[in-house]
């Protein structure tokens, strides 16, 4: 199956702000419903103010062009223990970060997976994998890096096995732990695992 990645920003200019609003209220992911939230009430505001970018991934079923799918990038910083990488990687990572020595830390600047989900109104979540968004979402960094360059990308999620299990299937490793505040979360998770991918490892 094909699959198209469009940046919010395209559909904005195209179709102007209340259409866009429109579709996007047809998002469904009662899984988790912040990803629902956010496509909603967050992602054209955000876009608009260059915090983050939300790119939309849709397929054509039965001659439509519909959204299976979305996820977001942003540029954040984040630190990682200086022991927690070993060998190349290690060498690879150095490149890209400062070395804090008073707390062992590497401090850097990483694009990060914001968000991630299907689309499960009218079931189109079935015409598309967890492992091929991710993937998407993988491949629109790498492509950005060609730019400005980077090798790295991080996330984070709750610390729920399959989650974890998910993540790591693809190439992410869990690095630290981050509290969370009140606000950040609707869910009663206290803090993400933020996990990193090489993506000079990925195809």
């Amino acid at each position: 199956m094909e699959y198209i990645v469009t940046n919010l920003d395209s559909l904005y200019e195209a179709l102007g702000e209340k259409k866009l609003q429109e579709i996007l209220n047809d998002f469904e992911c009662k899984k988790n419903i912040e990803v629902e939230t956010f496509i909603k009430e967050n992602a054209i505001f955000l876009s608009k103010q260059g915090i983050s970018k939300t790119y939309i991934v849709t397929t054509n079923i039965n001659n439509s062009n519909v959204i299976v799918g979305y996820f977001t990038i942003a540029n954040k910083m984040t630190k990682v223990k200086q022991d927690f990488f070993g060998g190349k990687t290690k060498k690879r990572f150095e490149r890209f970060a400062e070395t804090n020595k008073s707390s062992n830390m590497y401090l850097t600047y990483l694009p990060l997976i914001g968000q991630l989900g299907k689309n499960y109104h009218n079931n189109y979540n079935n015409y598309i994998s967890g492992d091929v968004l991710l993937r998407l979402a993988c491949q629109q960094v790498k492509e950005v890096q060609k730019l400005i360059g980077g090798r790295f990308v991080f996330l984070e999620c709750e610390d729920i096995p399959k989650l974890k299990e998910f993540y790591e299937s693809n190439g992410f490793k869990c690095y630290n732990n981050r509290k969370l505040d009140k606000y950040e979360s609707e869910s009663n998770a206290k803090y993400l695992l933020q996990m990193i991918c090489d993506l000079s490892d990925i195809d």
